[in-house]
């Protein structure tokens, strides 16, 4: 049986796993921005209806991400592949529930599908922060 060898590239010689892996930490952040972005363009592209090729992907990416990106951060608990796919189901689950109630009540559009995403998205997102700031309060007891 013969081993198969992959040699680490020049540049990464003498460095350690740790330091390795602490330039893709540094990438985190601008990955998030970049969603931000392309997100507030979807939603700025189905809101003003501006005809584009990429309007449908970022608005769909803008559909899945606002409410799993709050869904994610109120489940901060959980190992972080368990906190993926808990997020991303319950952003499908929102998207279904809202567009079944939209058509059921006769309401549905676009833009207002958009809205109604973005205000359940925020109002989670808001209700975690509330959650965080009330425990991070200390009580003050009276004797």
């Amino acid at each position: 049986m013969q081993t198969i060898r992959i040699k680490a590239p020049s540049s990464d010689t003498g460095r350690t796993p740790e330091s390795r892996s602490s330039r893709h930490g540094d990438a985190l952040p601008l990955l998030a921005g970049m969603a931000v972005a392309v997100g507030a363009v979807g939603a700025m592209l189905a809101l003003t209806d501006i005809e584009s090729p990429l309007r449908g992907p970022f608005t769909l990416f803008f559909l899945l991400a606002a409410p799993g990106a709050a869904i994610g951060a109120a489940l901060r608990g959980l190992e972080s592949w368990g906190r993926i796919v808990a997020s991303v189901s319950g952003a499908v689950a929102v998207n279904l529930l809202t567009a079944q109630a939209m058509l059921a009540l006769h309401m549905w559009s676009v833009r207002g599908g958009v809205v109604t995403i973005t205000a359940i998205g925020s109002l989670i997102y808001l209700l975690v922060l509330v959650r965080r700031l009330r425990s991070r309060t200390p009580t003050r007891r009276t004797s």
